[in-house]
């Protein structure tokens, strides 16, 4: 009999472990019917804020509203510069764009995916206005290597933490969290998320009291009090129901990161011990972070031919991302071309994301891992 078809990503499976849980939370909700910026948001906000810990933690509509808000911030006008990489989704960038500021972009470091500091730091001009640091697939930039630089030249230290909400990295023998470290964190609770919602959620925090006073205006149309607007904001609200649902998963979250690593250790011993590093690499965890494995984004050869085999056995996987950003067409007048910046760009034809939940078993991981070692022994023949 054919297995049953192997997802990178089961959310039923995680759903059931909390299913009461959520339930109660959902009904005390529809019991007070306070559905915008009510109670529940409120409560969720104060645990986030409590667990970076950080002052101020804002709910918003989504991840990409998350950035859009925080640049916002900033005032930004044509010839402004944003630093950030190429090598990320795309609201990354359309955030900087849209706001009519430039984006400028340094590669990545092969192992760990993340932007390289040291780049970061030859890039900044009198035009920097922000550099927007992306915590890609679930570890941290070591924002330690140009933090007092930045903030010797008055630059805005964003931290897209989208994929990384738990991640951590230890700084002098103390652990700082993804969002709790620059001027501004951003966060996605997209479905998929590692904390994830039943919908659309975002959130910004920040340790600036003025920045969080303007963000609560501007997630409200730019206004401080109803019908009256200083600004023009944004309709950009977290919903009470997404709220109460995000608050009974935070009080799981570190146990499920801790699974996703299990995962993530147990995939690199099943490799080795298939001998399959010479056709794969594993992801790599830069020393002193704590990776929480939102993606176990492997590189490997031949990487359309294995993932359509993998199709073909049953078993889910996905490219994150298969065109870097300087190369996409709707960016072309920011003056990039192939061969910029290599490191991205030859990560984005060998990389594969593998299947990775807390849930995910040891026999089901034995299951890819076959499957990979019989796709290579088959271009070997």
């Amino acid at each position: 009999m054919k297995p049953d078809y192997l997802p990178t990503l089961d959310l039923k499976r995680n759903y059931r472990r909390v299913k009461e849980e959520i339930r109660r939370a959902v009904d005390e909700v529809l019991e007070e019917q306070a559905f915008i910026l009510g109670p529940a948001l409120s409560a969720f906000e104060a645990d986030v804020a409590t667990y970076l810990p950080v002052p101020h933690a804002i709910g918003c509509a989504s991840g990409s509203d998350a950035l859009l808000l925080a640049l916002m911030l900033l005032d930004l006008k044509p010839g402004d510069e944003v630093i950030t990489t190429p090598f990320t989704f795309f609201a990354t960038v359309s955030a900087i764009t849209r706001l009519g500021a430039k984006a400028v972009f340094v590669d990545v470091d092969p192992h760990t995916y993340n932007m390289r500091t040291d780049q970061v730091l030859e890039r900044l001009t009198d035009r920097t206005r922000a550099v927007v640091a992306v915590h890609l697939f679930g570890q941290m930039v070591p924002l330690e290597t140009i933090e007092e630089e930045l903030r010797s030249r008055g630059v805005v230290l964003i931290e897209d933490a989208a994929q990384a909400f738990g991640s951590w990295r230890f700084v002098d023998g103390t652990p700082r969290r993804a969002g709790s470290w620059g001027d501004l964190g951003c966060f996605s609770f997209f479905p998929t998320k590692n904390l994830g919602g039943c919908g659309d959620g975002g959130m910004v925090t920040c340790g600036d009291d003025g920045y969080a006073s303007h963000l609560r205006s501007l997630r409200v149309h730019g206004s401080g009090k109803i019908y009256y607007h200083d600004e023009v904001g944004l309709n950009s609200r977290l919903d009470a129901l997404q709220a109460a649902i995000l608050r009974v998963k935070l009080r799981h979250l570190d146990e499920w990161n801790e699974e996703r690593r299990l995962v993530a250790d147990r995939y690199a011993l099943l490799f080795s011990e298939a001998g399959l590093l010479g056709d794969v690499t594993p992801p790599a965890a830069l020393e002193g972070n704590g990776h929480i494995y939102h993606q176990y984004v492997i590189r490997c050869r031949e990487r359309d031919a294995l993932q359509a085999f993998l199709e073909t056995e049953g078993i889910a996987s996905r490219v994150y991302y298969p065109l870097c950003l300087h190369l996409q067409r709707c960016f072309s007048f920011l003056g990039y071309g192939e061969g910029d910046f290599p490191a991205a760009e030859a990560l984005s034809s060998e990389v594969l994301a593998l299947p990775v939940f807390p849930e995910l078993t040891g026999v089901e991981q034995e299951r890819v891992v076959e499957a990979v070692g019989r796709f290579y022994r088959s271009r070997q023949s």
